[in-house]
């Protein structure tokens, strides 16, 4: 069997590529690195057999820990990040550990072993874009979404750690040859996702009989993507993508923020109206969108969930038949964010 290595694959969106991995690709087994902070846990994994899958609780920058897992793995699939836009804010160094000194310590031992690579990054790497109504023809005309060739333009220490992590890649191929791919992703939900994140936080709050909460006037925009989406894309990029290449992922999902939270109170039977407005967040970016034709062309990826309502509904689902897996932090979650006054 193929030895995969998943950075993270005990997070969010990392676990939910393991799961497709053990669903969709039976020569795989998996090794999952995962320091299992805060962001991490181990039941995300815990129903996958042991026969394919390994956890190793370890850090992404300790570089004793990586050449031990990396020296007999095929391929490298980099999901580990700090990730949180307001937790950058707060505290920087995380970031800079982890998603700079980190991600060169990956590719350190995949230059040594000979590994091939793969980097998750973030469409927020590009800044953002500006809101529809400010465009000419309303968003229709080129240059109004990313591509792999829009210019870097990070706001916070997340997107700039995230965008610098990117660059050191791009210099490991080009410098030593090393055998990587990158992708960008817009903005995920599904299971799994811890519930500091936008989505699973209005869930859990209406869920708790708490108000959600929705940053300003709530019209920036993010293009949403199912996670089980990204996951068929990475795959698609690790088995036929081109050494060297960027491909962004995206499934055509822009929603703003208010939007979604009426639409969550919609599903979950309440009035589009019961939430609470609260402070923004400094520098938040106004628009995220992703053209994904590189992909879809020369890869021949679709997405699956195209219907945002229907992604939206099974995750309220997922998240009301596992209040185990998410109530014991919810005070503390939402204790941060009240300091703040969001």
């Amino acid at each position: 069997m193929r030895n995969i290595v998943v950075t993270g694959g005990a997070g969010f969106i990392g676990s939910n590529f393991v799961h497709y991995l053990v669903e969709n690709v039976p020569d795989v087994f998996v090794t999952v690195l995962d320091k299992l902070t805060y962001a991490g846990n181990k039941a995300n994994i815990s129903s996958l057999p042991e026969d394919r899958v390994k956890l190793v609780v370890g850090d992404i920058s300790d570089a004793k820990v990586v050449d031990e897992v990396v020296r007999n793995a095929d391929t490298v699939v980099h999901y580990a990040a700090e990730s949180h836009n307001d937790n950058s804010l707060n505290d920087p160094s995380p970031f800079i550990f982890t998603n700079l000194i980190g991600t060169y310590t990956l590719i350190e031992a995949c230059r040594k072993y000979d590994v091939r690579f793969h980097h998750i990054s973030t469409d927020e790497v590009y800044g953002d874009l500006p809101l529809r109504e400010d465009l000419p023809g309303h968003g229709e005309g080129p240059g109004e979404k990313f591509t792999d060739k829009t210019p870097y333009n990070p706001s916070s220490p997340y997107s700039s750690t995230k965008a610098g992590s990117d660059l050191l890649v791009r210099a490991w191929v080009r410098s030593f040859g090393l055998r990587a791919t990158i992708s960008n992703c817009s903005n995920n939900y599904g299971p799994f996702q811890h519930i500091e994140k936008f989505i699973p936080r209005q869930i859990t709050n209406v869920l708790s009989g708490i108000r959600p909460k929705l940053y300003g006037a709530g019209l920036n925009v993010r293009d949403w993507i199912h996670t089980n989406d990204h996951s068929s894309a990475v795959w698609a990029i690790v088995e036929k993508g081109k050494i060297g290449e960027t491909y962004l992922i995206g499934a055509d999902g822009e929603e703003n923020n208010k939007d979604v939270v009426e639409l969550i109170l919609e599903l979950m039977g309440k009035g589009r109206d019961e939430y609470d407005h609260v402070n923004d967040r400094p520098g938040h970016d106004l628009r995220y969108a992703i053209d994904s034709t590189k992909l879809r062309t020369e890869l021949g990826w679709t997405p699956q969930f195209t219907n945002f309502k229907d992604g939206l509904a099974d995750t309220i689902k997922w998240y009301q038949e596992n209040e185990s897996w998410w109530k014991a932090e919810k005070a503390a979650v939402e204790a941060k964010y009240a300091e703040n006054g969001q």
